[in-house]
């Protein structure tokens, strides 16, 4: 009888450790997943910022107004709402264990329609993320859920017109006891 219990209690033994690495495997696996479909709607974002100025670029002229129904309409109604929403300071840091608001000043890309999403005038909206970072084209205004774009101005925009974009993701993640976070930063220069 002895020798039974023995033989069982190490089969538990085996048994539940092998669902526990099981399980860690299946989370690592998860984690992977959502890493690289919330990197891929950084880099759809980071895509539709390039396309944007490159269309502003390649149509500049000193004192024109595009109309928004262009891309370069939409980069020009963007740096205006840049202008005068974004008072944005990377200086200090949240250290609680959750997805931290975005700062004033945060917007999205309809990168499906090339359209910047201007969430003051009720275009789009931000929610917490369901599985992963991503903007959620099913939602009626547009939903950008765990992702956000911040936009910092080059301090002397006189000589160096530039904006740096700050694209960020944050999400709950399966098995770990803070939220998965990445970001990227992309550069985008304006004719002067």
């Amino acid at each position: 009888m002895i020798e039974v219990l023995f033989a069982v209690s190490i089969f538990s033994l085996v048994a539940v450790g092998g669902l526990t690495i099981m399980d860690q495997g299946a989370n690592a696996a998860q984690r992977s997943l959502e890493i690289t479909l919330a990197r891929e709607q950084i880099d759809a974002q980071s895509e539709a910022l390039r396309y944007l100025n490159a269309s502003y670029v390649s149509s500049y002229q000193p004192g024109v107004v595009f109309n928004e129904s262009t891309p370069a309409g939409q980069w020009q109604k963007m740096i205006n709402y840049i202008i005068n929403h974004s008072n944005v300071n990377f200086d200090t840091l949240d250290s609680s264990n959750k997805c931290r608001s975005p700062e004033q000043g945060w917007f999205f890309i309809d990168y499906q329609n090339a359209k910047f999403i201007d969430y003051t005038i009720g275009e789009g909206s931000m929610g917490l993320a369901n599985t992963y970072a991503k903007v959620n084209y099913g939602m009626s205004p547009l939903t950008a859920e765990g992702t956000w774009i911040q936009a910092i101005r080059s301090s002397d925009v006189n000589k160096t017109g530039y904006v740096d974009f700050h694209i960020f993701a944050c999400w709950e993640s399966p098995g770990t006891s803070v939220p998965e976070t990445i970001a990227t930063i992309v550069r985008l220069y304006e004719p002067r």
